[in-house]
């Protein structure tokens, strides 16, 4: 059976690669970020491409373009926009347009009718509500007087309820929903990167999620070789031409401070004099007992990583106050745009448009290529045993 696939809200096309990788063709893409189209279009100049918001573009548009009926692709592949369901950045729930995406990537779906559809999301997803409102206003509320717009899931119980409307067979059950959610270090990938995963089959029985390969070094799977070690940053990077490196530099304020830090710690390296200084507001002061323990451990604030682990999940820009990812060696710097690729595991061929600070979002927000191509092997895996 010819192998297809539709990819939507492609992005850098790191799902793509996963997928290409298990030896599925990618027939038409939309995209409407401009630098994610010209990255489509540098490393794949074959593949048609449409530069727009999905919902400009029909399913019967897209479909011609890839040369395919409905009902005969195999795969529709989609990374809806996160930034609504995403802890690292403003949540505003069903309020925010950019929630519309998953709505429009159902209705490919419906339209398309493919074998087969995968969607990735933050794990946040499980948890967005319809409305947000912070963390520090949800623990002063009785959460059993919450309005339903508020309460924390009743937007993915809404979207999941259209996903099932579908018909498809899915790999999720209502009473482990977290299943859903792995990570992909767990699959050979650098980096501690979880993400929602939801397979759908026109199939009476659900796809399986790929089963995990890799665990933590002191694991008893590892230990009783069940499974093999996480892959860490050192194992990742080996090898790359350091010559060539583009990187984002710290400020002098955070140099001030990052000199203190030893490779694999944070702001908590810091003398006790500077600690309250370098996180400002986002500090657990001890002697507040109105706040003491409701900041958690900011452990990304001021942060070197360390060459003998995997790299904790890579964000838009490296620099970013709460998710620093400062070099392990070079404490000025903070990690490349070639290291970055490397641990999402692009090739070092992979040509990323637009200014570097462009590249760096590219890449942290592509989802990786190792965990991409397990999903689609377990897809091929249900091909080959329905076919047997």
């Amino acid at each position: 059976m010819r192998l297809t696939a539709i990819s939507l809200f492609t992005g850098g096309m790191g799902l793509d690669l996963g997928f290409e990788r298990a030896g599925f063709v990618i027939k038409a893409v939309v995209e409407k970020d401009k630098r994610a189209v010209e990255t489509i279009h540098g490393n794949r100049p074959d593949v048609p491409v449409f530069w727009d918001d999905l919902k400009e573009v029909t399913t019967e548009e897209i479909l011609v373009a890839a040369g395919l009926a409905v009902g005969e692709a195999t795969v529709v592949l989609g990374a809806p926009p996160c930034e609504p369901f995403s802890t690292a950045g403003k949540r505003n729930g069903f309020h925010d347009g950019r929630a519309d995406a998953v709505k429009e990537f159902i209705k490919v779906i419906r339209e398309a009718q493919p074998h087969f559809f995968v969607m990735e999301e933050v794990p946040g997803f499980l948890h967005a509500a319809k409305k947000h409102i912070s963390f520090y206003e949800r623990v002063k509320m009785d959460s059993a007087k919450l309005e339903e717009e508020l309460r924390l899931g009743s937007a993915f119980e809404e979207i999941m309820q259209e996903f099932q409307g579908l018909g498809y067979a899915l790999s999720f059950d209502p009473k482990e929903p977290k299943r859903c959610v792995l990570n992909a270090a767990d699959y050979g990938v650098p980096q501690k990167r979880k993400r929602f995963i939801l397979i759908g089959t026109r199939e009476e029985v659900a796809v399986p999620l790929p089963k995990a390969t890799h665990a933590s070094p002191s694991s008893p799977e590892v230990a009783q070789g069940k499974k093999k070690a996480w892959r860490t940053l050192r194992d990742a990077l080996a090898g790359l031409d350091q010559s060539q490196q583009e990187v984002l530099e710290f400020s002098p304020i955070w140099k001030k401070y990052l000199q203190h830090v030893q490779p694999g710690g944070c702001w908590r390296d810091l003398p006790p004099d500077l600690q309250k200084q370098a996180l400002g507001g986002a500090y657990d002061d001890p002697d507040n007992t109105l706040t003491k323990g409701l900041k958690g451990g900011r452990t990304g604030f001021l942060r070197r990583l360390a060459w003998d682990q995997p790299a904790p999940t890579l964000v838009d820009r490296p620099t970013t106050k709460a998710c620093c990812m400062g070099h392990p060696d070079d404490w000025q710097r903070t990690l490349s745009v070639q290291e970055y690729a490397r641990l999402q595991g692009f090739p070092d061929s992979w040509v990323f448009s637009g200014d570097v600070s462009t590249r760096y979002r590219l890449i942290g927000q592509a989802t990786p290529v190792g965990l991409a191509e397990a999903v689609a092997r377990t897809i091929k895996l249900a091909l080959a045993e329905l076919s047997a």
